[in-house]
């Protein structure tokens, strides 16, 4: 158990040194990965849970601003529907009504030809 734990201080340091050595030959590693590897070091690091709690603090504000303005463009989009709908019941009520009034022109005429058909064949 002992040469575990030894082989696993081995491989921490050596991917210590890798990360060092990739941070020296490329001045572009972001501040992310430094964390992520003095993160991984474990009580080792000199890791500090005030800025851990601030990005997450930061990140629910964002997370919640985010989740606001969804909710804000579905209240729209339901709003939209809701006048759509109305509209179109309106559209159905004027259709109604132009359906209800071209039967009884229909009818109306129905009598007009039968009163014509019957005064012609007397």
């Amino acid at each position: 158990m002992t040469s575990n734990t030894q082989k696993a201080d081995e491989n921490r340091s050596k991917r210590k040194k890798e990360v060092e050595n990739e941070a020296s030959e490329n001045p572009q590693l972001s501040s992310l990965d430094k964390t992520d590897l003095a993160f991984s070091e474990g009580s080792q690091s000199p890791y500090k849970p005030e800025p851990l709690e601030k990005a997450l603090n930061e990140m629910n504000k964002e997370i919640m601003n985010l989740l606001s303005k969804y909710a804000h463009i579905l209240r729209q989009r339901a709003a939209m529907d809701a006048s759509y709908i109305q509209e179109l019941d309106g559209i159905l009520k004027e259709a109604r009504t132009i359906e209800n009034h071209l039967k009884q022109k229909r009818e109306s005429l129905k009598q007009r030809f039968t009163v014509i058909a019957n005064t012609l064949q007397s």
